[in-house]
C-alpha cells in the first residue's frame, strides 16, 4: 500500500470537518498530526483533539443516531 498524498489527507480531514458541522459539532483541535505525515513509512494520523463536554455528548449523540439508521 503506497502512503497517501498530502493533499488527499487534507482532503480526508475537510470531509471529517464538514460531516461533524453538519451535525452542530466543531473540534476546534482538529487536525493532521505532522509527525505521522512525515514517518517512513507515512502513517498519516487525523488528531481529534481536546473538546468540551457538551461537545462530546453531541458527538455521542450523533454516533447514536447514525448507527441506529
Amino acid at each position: 500500500m503506497t502512503a497517501p498524498h498530502p493533499t488527499e489527507v487534507d482532503a480526508h480531514l475537510e470531509q471529517l470537518r464538514a460531516a461533524l458541522a453538519a451535525n452542530g459539532i466543531t473540534l476546534p483541535s482538529l487536525r493532521v498530526n505532522l509527525p505521522s505525515l512525515t514517518a517512513l513509512p507515512a502513517r498519516p494520523l487525523i488528531a481529534l483533539g481536546n473538546c468540551n463536554l457538551v461537545t462530546a455528548e453531541a458527538l455521542t449523540a450523533a454516533l447514536r443516531r447514525a448507527a441506529d439508521r
